[in-house]
C-alpha cells in the first residue's frame, strides 16, 4: 500500500511517501524558503558576464537568478551515450542584452548564498509525457528497457509534437494506449501556448509568474498516481485543493482517496515521528548487529559499513558478506530517504571472492530500481571502494 501525507506545520509542509506502512521519503518545504523549481517566468536580464559566459536574471525573486551560455544554446539529447555534448565558440552577449526580457523556468533552487539557476530549457512534465517546446528531440526515460516499447512509444508522439519541439516519454508510458498519451501531449501543449502568449504580451515593466508548478506536490503526485498510490491525506485545506485540483487534470480524482484532517499532527501515523528522528543520525544499526555510518561532505557522502556486534561463524568471507548485503538494503533506503545526491563511495567491509563484489553490485542494483530519481554504480575501485552517484529527487530531470 502506498500513501502520501502532507504535514502542514507553522514554519514548514512535510510531504512523506509510506510504503506499508514504512516511510521511505522525505521532503521539506519551509515557508520562509519558497520554492521556485520548475516555475516559468517572464524575466529580465540585469547583467551580462562575458568572462564567465554567464548573466543574472530578474525573476523577482529576493536574489537574482543565474543562467549560463549552455542554458541559452539548444538543448542536446542527453540520453545518447556516445556524444559528448561540447560547448560551441560564441559569446554570450549574441544571446542576452542587459534589460532584455527573457522567458526562463527556474531549474535548481536558490541557496542562502545563492540565486536560483534558470534555463531557456523549458520542461513541462505531464502524466505520461514530458513536453520540450524549446527542444527538438524525442527520447524515452532510460528505464523503458523494451526497444520496441521505445519505437511504439516515439512514433506516437511524434503524430502529435509541433515542428522543432521535443518530448520525455516517460516510464509511466508503458503500454499506455495511443489515444490517452496523444491526450496528454495535447494538454500540455496547450499550456504552452497560453504560456508563451502571456510572455508576448507582458510589457517588461517587472518580471512576471506564468506558471506556477507546485514543483514538489506536482512531481510527487505525477510520479506516484501510476505505482499503486491509494491514498492522499492532508491537514491543511490549501493543500486539499491543490491536490484534488492534480488529480483532477490527471483524471485519477476517483481513483485515489484523498482525506482531509484538518489541523491534526499526521507524524503520529505509522511511526513517522520516531522515524524522522533517526533520519539525521549519523549511524544506523542493521538487524544483523552490524552497522553503516553516513558522512555527507561539501565534495561527496561517505558511507562506511561496520561489523558492530556481529561476529558471525568461522567463514570469516561469509560473515562479512552477511553484514555487507545487509547494509547494501539499509544504504539504498537511507540514499532514498534522506535523499543523497552527488557523489557517493561505500566502503564496504574487504571481501576476496570477485563473486560475492558482484552479487553485491547487483543486489544495489535491484534496491535502486525502487527509487524514483536517477543513479549510476560505477562498480568498486582498485581501492576497494565502490563508486556511485544520484540526482537529488529535487534536481532530477529522468523522467
Amino acid at each position: 500500500m502506498l500513501e502520501i501525507i502532507i504535514n502542514k506545520e507553522p514554519d514548514k509542509k512535510s510531504i512523506m511517501l509510506v510504503e506499508n506502512g514504512i516511510l521511505v521519503e522525505k521532503h521539506e518545504e519551509h515557508h520562509n524558503r519558497q520554492r521556485l523549481e520548475g516555475n516559468i517566468y517572464c524575466g529580465k536580464v540585469q547583467n551580462v558576464l562575458g568572462g564567465m559566459q554567464s548573466a543574472f536574471i530578474d525573476i523577482g525573486d529576493k536574489r537574482n537568478t543565474f543562467i549560463r551560455l549552455k542554458d541559452l544554446l539548444p538543448k542536446e539529447d542527453e540520453s545518447k551515450n556516445d556524444t559528448k555534448y561540447k560547448l560551441p565558440n560564441c559569446d554570450i552577449n549574441n544571446f542576452v542584452k542587459q534589460d532584455m526580457k527573457i522567458l526562463v523556468q527556474v531549474k535548481r533552487d536558490g541557496t542562502e548564498k545563492k540565486g536560483a539557476r534558470v534555463s531557456t530549457h523549458i520542461n513541462l512534465p505531464g502524466r505520461f509525457v514530458v513536453f520540450m517546446p524549446n527542444s527538438n528531440f524525442i527520447t524515452a526515460s532510460q528505464k523503458i528497457e523494451n526497444e520496441n516499447e521505445r519505437k511504439r512509444l516515439i512514433e506516437i508522439v511524434k503524430k502529435v509534437l509541433p515542428d522543432n519541439t521535443g518530448a520525455i516519454l516517460r516510464t509511466s508510458s508503458v503500454g499506455i494506449d495511443e489515444e490517452i498519451i496523444k491526450s496528454d501531449l495535447d494538454e500540455l501543449i496547450k499550456k504552452w501556448k497560453n504560456i508563451k502568449r502571456e510572455f508576448e504580451e507582458h510589457k517588461l515593466n517587472g518580471p512576471k509568474l506564468l506558471y506556477d508548478n507546485k514543483a514538489l506536490l506536482r512531481r510527487t503526485l505525477i510520479d506516484l498516481v501510476d505505482r499503486n498510490l491509494n491514498r492522499v491525506i492532508c491537514n491543511d485545506v490549501k493543500t486539499y485543493k491543490d491536490v484534488n485540483e492534480i488529480l483532477k487534470s490527471m483524471n485519477m480524482s476517483e481513483i485515489i482517496k484523498l482525506e482531509l484532517k484538518e489541523n491534526e499532527d499526521l507524524l503520529g501515523m505509522y511511526s513517522v515521528r520516531e522515524e524522522l528522528e533517526k533520519i539525521d543520525n549519523r549511524k544506523i544499526w542493521l538487524k544483523c548487529g552490524g552497522f553503516i555510518t553516513i558522512d555527507r561532505t561539501e565534495a561527496l557522502t561517505a558511507i562506511d559499513v561496520n561489523t558492530g556486534k556481529y561476529t558471525g561463524n568461522k567463514d570469516l568471507e561469509r560473515t562479512v558478506f552477511k553484514v555487507n548485503k545487509e547494509a547494501t538494503i539499509e544504504i539504498a533506503k537511507q540514499l532514498r530517504l534522506r535523499d543523497i545526491g552527488g557523489i557517493i563511495i561505500i566502503d564496504y567491509i574487504d571481501m576476496y571472492e570477485d563473486n560475492n563484489k558482484s552479487e553485491i553490485i547487483e543486489l544495489l542494483t535491484q534496491e535502486l530500481k525502487k527509487d524514483r530519481t536517477k543513479s549510476q554504480i560505477l562498480g568498486f575501485t582498485k581501492l576497494n571502494l565502490l563508486e556511485m552517484t544520484r540526482k537529488n529527487m529535487c534536481n532530477n530531470d529522468d523522467f
